[in-house]
């Protein structure tokens, strides 16, 4: 690879990564009076349909699609749009958006399971030292989230919940992220944004006319919709447009290691925005597990 193409895919995925802390500690948080699937739906079905404006003859690249392809996007949009994130955001709204770094810091899990999807459907290679590195950053996940005592399910119920949330939002999106990788070889990252909006849109409408309640549209503030919009031309879909076009750049290991501004900047803007800040067992446990994480996607040549 070149160069000039590793350093701006590099720098495009950092920067959304920096876009999805800002949203997890400032943005998403003025959403938590309403319910989480409504929310999901919303933050998806406004930015696609702001895309058709500009994008319509996307439509066309479905007359062509093989259908193995339309299922590679239909499975990208239930787990990467429609189950992690609805996995993460309802993380976030049970710990009441107190140390949410936390949540966000346990999502960085996701590189082992990344690896071991990749492995098992994509026949790659695990590196000898895979279960020693992997095993460090659970434990450090687990620290991150308990410190040193046993999970309270009674008594701290909303934090082993979370948890347990973020771990799914984790394997998630690490599927996703394996399918996106191998789906951006065939179209370009623009109708791969489409398309993964497009069909999440249509997932998270079905969950809503399923489980939903759409007097939700009643209760939305004109201050909810300003930040709904602002998350959805910013945070949410412009993220992912910035992360499509760097991860069709650089190797996903290197993807990984940009992703880790996502929690380093989650750190940072919850002190300065909720006045939240890590304990020093917990800061021990988020070093040991992004340490082990970068030896992991160090140590692999390709996710």
């Amino acid at each position: 690879m070149q160069r000039k193409a590793i350093v701006t895919g590099s720098l495009a995925i950092g920067f959304s990564a920096v876009l999805w802390g800002f949203d997890g500690a400032v943005l998403t948080p003025r959403l938590s009076n309403l319910q989480v699937g409504y929310v999901v739906f919303i933050l998806h079905l406004v930015p696609f349909l702001f895309m058709n404006i500009f994008m319509f003859g996307k439509y066309k690249v479905m007359l062509k699609m093989p259908w193995k392809d339309i299922g590679i996007f239909l499975l990208i949009s239930l787990f990467g749009g429609a189950i992690g994130t609805l996995a993460i955001v309802k993380a976030l709204f049970l710990m009441n958006f107190d140390h949410l770094s936390v949540v966000i810091l346990l999502q960085k899990l996701q590189p082992i399971f990344a690896i071991l999807l990749a492995t098992t459907f994509l026949h790659e290679k695990i590196h000898k030292y895979f279960f020693y590195w992997a095993g460090l950053a659970m434990l450090g996940g687990y620290f991150l989230a308990f410190g040193f005592s046993l999970p309270n399910i009674h008594g701290d119920e909303n934090t082993v919940y979370a948890s347990l949330l973020a771990l799914l939002a984790t394997i998630s999106f690490a599927g996703s992220t394996v399918l996106s990788k191998r789906i951006l070889g065939s179209y370009d990252f623009t109708t791969s944004v489409f398309y993964r909006y497009g069909f999440t849109s249509v997932i998270t409408l079905i969950f809503m006319l399923l489980f939903g309640d759409f007097s939700q549209f009643g209760s939305t503030t004109n201050q909810n919709w300003l930040f709904i919009f602002i998350i959805g031309g910013t945070t949410g879909s412009g993220a992912i447009f910035l992360y499509y076009f760097g991860l069709r750049k650089v190797k996903a290991s290197l993807a990984t290691i940009s992703e880790l501004m996502f929690p380093i900047s989650a750190v940072i803007f919850d002190y300065f925005v909720n006045g939240s800040l890590l304990s020093p067992v917990q800061w021990v446990a988020a070093a040991l597990m992004i340490f082990s994480i970068l030896k992991l996607t160090t140590s692999k040549k390709e996710i």
